[in-house]
């Protein structure tokens, strides 16, 4: 009789607790609208011009972060004003659907509604998936979703997160045929949208912005890949990565990592961790393919006393 009463104890337990854990899962509402616009990519600094052609999720490169927790459902609408020349679409790398009604094409005028479980935790890539899909990712569809964890129990607290996306720059956005086939239709790295955005050092005209962090913080990078072709070897030039989270789960942590190979289409964290015995430090994240990192892929981070603190916070975790 003790053991039954045991058994039923435990089953209620079990069952309280699947109970608990499926009352924090909720319904995420996101909306973007894809928007055909010039946006300002400093591709001068390697004989581009100021400006691309682009084609958007809400006017940005990349599109807006998505955050949302492990067992949350995404509710998404794609939105293709009249005014776009386009059919566009979404495909979230998070979701496990059908490729040929979720993921479908969006004329102008019209607009697509699904929903999805974000079932494994990571970060992923999402992207515009109409045709030609090299095209509609070179001109700047594309973005992160980050999945964020039920078990944390390997993945400790980051005192400050950053995103940052690399993309191939390409000049002629038309010639989406050259995109596929010749190597040197590219001729820089965007980082989030710029050429040289975070490098103020290489930056011939002027420099942008900085990440920022006070020394002895975990600062934790969400990177993704975004090239149509080309793999990154990421790399903390003054340091080493603390651990490597591949595909974002902590189910899949590397320690001590010099460089890390990211292939197209990927996304992966990375924590690294200021020094704490100095004042001022700084750490450049490259990719350590030299066409690349000479031509836009360097992102610079500083650790300092007087770090800002809104930096590597809230919308800040992506630098526009």
């Amino acid at each position: 009789m003790k053991k039954m009463k045991k058994v039923t104890c435990v089953a209620f337990a079990a069952a309280a607790l699947l109970s608990t854990s499926g009352a924090f899962a909720k319904t995420v509402e996101i909306t973007m609208t894809a928007r055909e616009v010039d946006v300002a990519t400093n591709g001068k600094a390697v004989g581009g011009a100021d400006t691309m052609a682009a084609w958007t999720f809400d006017g940005t490169i990349p599109g807006k972060p998505v955050r949302v927790n492990e067992g949350d459902t995404v509710d998404f609408t794609l939105i293709n004003p009249p005014e776009n020349k386009n059919s566009h679409a979404m495909d979230f790398h998070a979701a496990q659907v059908n490729v040929l009604d979720e993921f479908a094409p969006v004329k102008p005028g019209e607009q697509k509604h699904f929903k999805f479980e974000a079932k494994v935790p990571g970060v992923f890539m999402y992207h515009c998936g109409a045709s030609p899909m090299v095209q509609h990712i070179a001109r700047g569809m594309y973005g992160v979703i980050i999945v964020e964890p039920k078990d944390r129990k390997n993945y400790p607290k980051a005192d400050r997160e950053y995103v940052l996306v690399q993309q191939e720059y390409f000049p002629d956005v038309e010639n989406y045929g050259a995109m596929l086939n010749d190597a040197n239709a590219w001729k820089g790295s965007l980082i989030n949208g710029k050429v040289l955005h975070y490098d103020p050092v290489h930056d011939p005209n002027g420099g942008h912005d900085v990440l920022e962090a006070l020394p002895g913080e975990r600062v934790r990078i969400f990177f993704l890949n975004a090239n149509v072709n080309l793999p990154v070897a990421l790399h903390p030039i003054a340091s080493i990565w603390d651990r490597v989270y591949i595909n974002g789960n902590p189910k899949n942590t590397l320690y001590g990592i010099q460089t890390y190979n990211v292939a197209v289409a990927e996304a992966d964290t990375f924590d690294i961790v200021t020094p704490k015995d100095k004042d001022v430090a700084g750490i450049a994240i490259v990719d350590h393919s030299m066409n690349a990192a000479l031509r836009g892929a360097i992102t610079v981070l500083v650790s300092k006393k007087d770090a800002d603190p809104k930096k590597g916070h809230g919308e800040q975790i992506i630098l526009k």
